[in-house]
């Protein structure tokens, strides 16, 4: 007989204390030793959760009216300028902001775990005063009791699953997947897998506008599809929102993210009531089972190359896979706050303290996640780049001064054959006449900074910034050279 469940009647069990309710990864057994059939007649509901950190969350407060009244132009909470669009003293706080004082170590997430916390927050505001509102300046010291209403409103939060990043540079790199090690020294992922919201329901049966989940330690709701919400690929997203005064700072952790930015970790459960047998068979999903590819960031495009297809248990498993090495692999999300979470909404659900809504909207099944449009392309390194003048190891400095000089350049570029293995300036070679050398082996540059031809302008100035160098040869992907771009060529560049 097959299982057919309304949500009044889970709710109906839930209020007499006699429902059935597992968490993901207890499903997952269940359906693995029993099959969904059984499992959708055993099973109520299934709780999910996620902590990982959500760049795409804020906070909206109201502070009331001073005396004289205020329309607040300009506002900073512990030094972290806030969004004023709004009425008077209403604000918009993102967690991606930083205090200028404190750039990548306190953000707009860590004013909202402070103010969770109960701890004060220092508030400054200017205005240029109207008739109604005359005060141009507010300085005092808030506590969240003290608002009217602290709303945490994340416009996207609970990715499906995301992808797993590494870096073929030979360099680190900082990014939102963490720092990331030179020639795939490592790679990180986030999301909690077989215990993620969406992966739970993936059709969005259950999830809409309307349901109620767990949001920071406290009660939330789903307002609708988060941005860049993109279900035909599987990475669906969920907006949502809760009262923070509710909610508890161990599930809303402010973050920094070395030479990244500022963020914040958000702690989200989501309940799924087993109403049929496919949903007894989609909340029984394994790791195995929830894919997601493995990128190099070490490419700074939209799209990045993808290096293989893994999936949640390999990189669960500390280390992953690819062209016959090993990859050591970190969660960037925590699994251990996440099972927490799904283990509190477990409880909150036993207790009859947690029931469950029936979504007034289902979530868009069919909306495309579309790029940006750019009416001006960026140049590449590979359209601004020039021919280079190469030479060979063994020749002498003397022959390298004369291509300087005949080409009239500043680099010349060592290869072998085409590939490349060093780089000589003019600077280089005048410092070594001075110095009576006459190898050019014993004066090249051999740990070359180098760019690909798809590469942004923008990336290859940083790079010269950074290592405050004036030029990078460029290669392909088995490093023979195609050309150069100098700081001559951006320069010029520039000035159209």
């Amino acid at each position: 007989m097959s299982v057919k469940r309304t949500f009044e009647e889970v709710n109906e069990k839930i209020r007499r204390g006699d429902a059935v309710v597992v968490t993901a990864e207890e499903m997952v057994e269940l359906v693995k030793s029993k099959g969904p059939e059984v499992a959708a007649k055993e099973v109520d509901v299934v709780t999910t959760g996620t902590f990982g950190a959500m760049c795409s969350s804020g906070a909206f407060l109201n502070f009331g009216h001073s005396d004289p009244p205020i329309k607040m132009e300009k506002i900073t909470l512990n030094g972290v300028e806030a969004y004023h669009g709004n009425s008077a003293v209403d604000c918009y706080i993102g967690v991606t902001r930083m205090d200028p004082e404190r750039p990548f170590e306190y953000g707009g997430g860590h004013v909202i775990e402070d103010l969770v916390a109960g701890k004060t927050i220092h508030l400054e505001a200017t205005a240029y005063g109207t008739d109604c509102y005359p005060r141009r300046h507010v300085e005092t010291d808030i506590t969240i009791h003290d608002l009217n209403q602290a709303i945490l409103c994340n416009p996207r939060n609970a990715y499906q699953r995301y992808v797993a990043a590494t870096n073929g540079r030979d360099e680190v790199i900082y990014t939102y997947m963490g720092k990331l090690l030179p020639d795939y020294g490592n790679a990180t992922y986030s999301g909690s897998g077989c215990l993620n919201p969406l992966s739970n329901d993936p059709d969005y049966e259950t999830i809409g506008v309307g349901t109620r989940i767990f949001l920071g330690g406290g009660v939330g709701y789903v307002i609708g599809e988060g941005t860049q919400h993109d279900p035909k690929n599987g990475f669906g997203t969920l907006m949502v929102k809760g009262d923070l005064k509710q909610m508890n700072p161990k599930y809303l952790k402010g973050a920094s993210f070395t030479k990244y930015g500022t963020s914040m970790y958000v702690g989200i459960g989501v309940p799924i009531p087993v109403l049929n047998v496919g949903l007894a068979a989609k909340t029984g999903v394994g790791d195995e089972e929830i894919s997601t590819n493995l990128l190099d960031y070490g490419v700074p495009r939209r799209e990045r190359p993808i290096l293989k297809r893994t999936d949640y248990q390999e990189l669960k498993s500390g280390k992953i896979v690819w062209e016959d090495r090993e990859i050591p692999v970190e969660a960037l999300s925590s699994l251990k706050i996440a099972r927490e979470i799904a283990l509190e909404l477990k409880k909150w659900i036993e207790d009859g303290e947690f029931l469950l809504t029936k979504p007034v909207e289902t979530l868009p099944l069919n909306v495309e996640f579309k790029p940006m449009k750019v009416t001006r392309e960026l140049p590449t390194a590979g359209s601004v780049m020039i021919k280079a003048v190469t030479c060979e190891p063994d020749e002498s400095l003397e022959e390298v001064a004369s291509k300087l000089i005949e080409h009239n350049v500043n680099h010349i570029v060592v290869v072998k054959e085409t590939e490349l293995v060093g780089i000589v300036t003019s600077f280089d070679v005048t410092k070594a006449v001075a110095l009576g050398k006459t190898r050019l082996e014993d004066i090249m540059t051999r740990k070359v900074v180098i760019a690909y031809p798809e590469e942004p302008v923008e990336s290859c100035v940083q790079k010269m910034s950074r290592h405050d160098i004036s030029a990078l040869p460029v290669v392909d992907r088995r490093n023979r050279v195609m050309g150069i771009v100098t700081s001559e060529v951006i320069s010029r560049l520039l000035r159209r």
